[in-house]
C-alpha cells in the first residue's frame, strides 16, 4: 500500500501568505514614510563627492558633471532624477530608471559614477555606504 504525500500542506500555503502579506505591508509603509522625507542627491565619482542636487526645486533639467561630461543626468520638476545618457557599453545605470526616496541609488560602474539619494537630514548614527 502506498501512501500518497502532498507536496504543500494548508499550513505551508498560508505560512507562505502571511510572509508575502507582511513583506508587501513593510514596504508599503516604508515607501509612504520616506517619501514624506527631503531628499537630495548626491553624484559621487570615484568616491569623491562632486556634486549635491536639491530634489525639491521643481525644476526640469538635464546636466553633466566636470568629471565625465559623456554621463548626462535629467532631474525632473516632480522631484525624480535619473541617468539619461552615458557611453558605457551596457546602460544599466540609464536601465535603472527613476529615483527619489532616500536609499536608493544608481550607477555607472564603467564610467566611476554613483548617484545616491540622501535624507536632507542626515542620521550621524547611520553608516555610510560610501566608505
Amino acid at each position: 500500500m502506498k501512501s500518497e504525500r502532498k507536496f504543500f500542506r494548508r499550513s505551508d500555503i498560508l505560512i507562505v501568505l502571511l510572509i508575502v502579506v507582511i513583506s508587501v505591508s513593510a514596504w508599503f509603509i516604508y515607501n509612504s514614510v520616506a517619501s514624506k522625507k527631503k531628499a537630495r542627491a548626491e553624484i559621487w565619482y570615484y568616491s569623491e563627492l562632486v556634486a549635491t542636487i536639491d530634489l525639491d526645486t521643481g525644476e526640469d533639467k538635464t546636466f553633466s558633471i566636470p568629471q565625465n561630461s559623456n554621463v548626462i543626468f535629467h532631474l525632473y520638476p516632480d522631484g525624480k532624477i535619473c541617468f539619461e545618457q552615458s557611453d558605457c557599453p551596457d546602460k544599466i545605470c540609464i536601465l535603472t530608471g527613476k529615483i527619489s526616496v532616500a536609499g536608493q541609488s544608481a550607477a555607472c560602474l564603467p564610467n566611476g559614477i554613483i548617484l545616491k539619494i540622501v535624507s536632507d537630514k542626515p542620521d550621524k548614527n547611520k553608516p555610510d555606504i560610501i566608505s
